[in-house]
């Protein structure tokens, strides 16, 4: 098996507006999913790391700026991170801003044991349309979908489908790509057509629904791999089986 690197976690919501709690509903979250994790570091402008006695009250005063800035559990040998940013309304489905929450966490095995729950409480405090964790290895495949090669169209590895531009795709609730643990949102769900009794049984082994109505699909047991066959597999039936992600679907 190659190595997968740590585990990358983005999550799509509404942008943030004026006194909003999403950024410490995240961080919140994330730290209830890893029992023992505390994120009360910053890195500062030299790329140190700094402690923040008032963590929440420093998001918060961020957010009135409209910022996610870093935050990080100051352990070099173990790192866990989380910080968003705002896509504007040019890049974004629908021409609406979004706010993108991303993390990276070590791919070990407390993290895999607890990654459903990590995906959920930060998507769920953002109050997100939808998101996914990929580890890092199979992360750098599924970018190749929507990258853009000199030639001009996305040139993806593996068979894999290409995916339209995030600007390109009609609504935030669709979501651009697949991972290894998906959030959908009640709506994103809506969206593309989860769940089919009939034809989703082996997703819904592997999936739960969430507090907001919302869904986590993890589309195989251990951390995708796309060098295992069994798990590119799954992917591209994935992908076959929901042609409005990336865009894909006939208008």
């Amino acid at each position: 098996m190659t190595t997968q690197g740590p585990l990358l976690l983005n999550v799509y919501a509404p942008a943030l507006v004026g006194d909003d709690a999403r950024t410490i509903a995240a961080v919140h979250g994330l730290e209830r999913a890893l029992p023992g994790l505390r994120m009360e570091w910053r890195v500062t402008e030299k790329r140190r790391l700094a402690v923040l006695p008032q963590r929440d009250a420093w998001l918060a005063k961020a957010t009135t700026h409209g910022e996610f800035p870093l935050v990080c559990n100051g352990d070099e040998r173990y790192p866990v991170m989380i910080s968003g940013r705002n896509r504007s309304a040019y890049v974004s489905p629908g021409g609406q801003p979004q706010l993108q929450v991303h993390a990276k966490l070590p791919l070990d095995a407390a993290v895999i044991t607890a990654a459903a729950d990590v995906l959920e409480a930060v998507a769920e405090g953002t109050r997100a349309f939808w998101g996914q964790a990929t580890p890092d290895g199979a992360a750098l495949d599924i970018a190749y979908q929507t990258a853009p090669t000199l030639e001009g169209p996305p040139s993806p590895r593996r068979g894999l489908p290409a995916l339209k531009l995030f600007q390109h795709i009609r609504s935030p609730e669709i979501p651009y790509y697949l991972g290894w643990l998906n959030y959908w949102s009640a709506d994103a769900a809506r969206a593309i057509g989860f769940p089919d009794p009939a034809r989703d049984t082996g997703l819904l082994s592997r999936a739960r629904t969430t507090p907001s109505g919302g869904w986590v699909v993890q589309l195989t047991d251990a951390p995708l791999d796309l060098d295992d066959p069994a798990h590119l597999d799954t992917l591209l039936r994935a992908y076959e089986r929901f042609p409005e992600i990336g865009g894909r679907s006939l208008p």
